[in-house]
């Protein structure tokens, strides 16, 4: 047995993985915990368009929104930024029927003319834990962003909308 073979001296790489299905087949070892994005969306409402839009690129904040602007922690730093609402929203089923269980909004703010902008890093993986977990967390949100993304999520798929729990058309129909 060669102990010096170069095969053998290569360290092995481990990273985040996100993974889709069951990753670890029950054995419960490596692997385990491991988040499953497969059912989240990230939501832009930006308020002053009266829009909401979908951008993928925002689970590893690679939005168009978020590209090359430097992201500070204080939001005075930022005092001309646009506002907008990252919405993490997530689908899961009941009785077989898909429905948007959780919604979590979290503020950002971007000043494209000086190429930064405002978010609370650690405010935005905790609304998206709380998101995968069915919480309605919108109460952040001004009342006109809350119709834009209640409209919005309600043309994607009313009936996923319909399905929905009361809590969620309450939250954001107040």
């Amino acid at each position: 047995m060669d102990l010096l073979n170069n095969d053998n001296l290569k360290k092995k790489k481990t990273g985040f993985n996100i993974l889709s299905n069951d990753s670890t087949d029950g054995h419960g070892g490596y692997g385990a915990g491991v988040m499953n994005l497969d059912n989240v969306s990230p939501v832009f409402v930006d308020p002053a368009e009266g829009e909401a839009f979908v951008d993928m690129g925002a689970l590893h904040a690679r939005s168009a929104v978020e590209k090359r602007i430097k992201f500070l922690k204080n939001k005075e730093e930022v005092p001309n930024g646009k506002l907008y609402w990252l919405v993490w929203v997530t689908i899961n089923y009941k009785d077989g029927k898909p429905y948007y269980a959780g919604v979590a909004g979290c503020e950002m703010t971007v000043d494209i003319e000086i190429r930064r902008g405002y978010k609370s890093l650690p405010e935005h993986v905790n609304k998206m834990d709380k998101s995968l977990k069915g919480h309605i967390l919108v109460d952040d949100m001004d009342d006109k962003s809350k119709k834009i993304l209640a409209e919005f999520l309600k043309t994607h798929n009313e009936q996923m909308w319909e399905n929905s729990e009361k809590a969620l058309h309450e939250a954001l129909e107040k």
